[in-house]
């Protein structure tokens, strides 16, 4: 049988022995406050309610609210902007950015690929200690304040 501990282990990663985590980054390099610290949950969930608010109007004057039509939208927010600029609207307007963990923007695989799994839901809703989701660890990102 599998054991929660094992579970929270993996997703958690290799803690640093004898050492434990003071704030959600500090594995990473990231700063505790400020600039380059890791979004809080509040942050990426308003981000998100605005990203998916801006897919749902869009969807409702050009495809009639058709719930795959807001799928579709918000993914192609989330691949374009944030494999080219770093960053969706909702992100932008909370003052977060996605990055690769050595600094760079994230591209067009690593959106997608993060998007794909934000799309499915799950991914995104479990979070490690530096409050990364499954789709930022699978697309080797993360999300920063600004």
């Amino acid at each position: 049988m599998v054991d929660r501990r094992d579970i929270g282990t993996w997703i958690e990663g290799t803690p640093t022995p004898g050492e434990p985590v003071r704030w959600p980054g500090e594995r990473l390099g990231r700063p505790e406050n400020g600039s380059g610290s890791m979004a809080r949950f509040g942050r990426r969930l308003i981000a998100l309610i605005i990203d998916w608010g801006l897919a749902f109007l869009i969807a409702k004057f050009a495809f009639d609210s058709n719930q795959w039509a807001i799928l579709g939208i918000f993914a192609a927010e989330q691949i374009l902007l944030v494999g080219t600029l770093g960053y969706s609207i909702g992100h932008r307007i909370l003052g977060l950015r996605v990055i690769r963990l050595d600094g760079r923007w994230p591209g067009p695989l690593w959106a997608f690929v993060r998007t794909v799994l934000l799309c499915l839901v799950i991914p995104a809703g479990i979070w490690d200690a530096d409050q990364r989701g499954l789709h930022d660890k699978a697309a080797g990102t993360a999300l920063v304040r600004i």
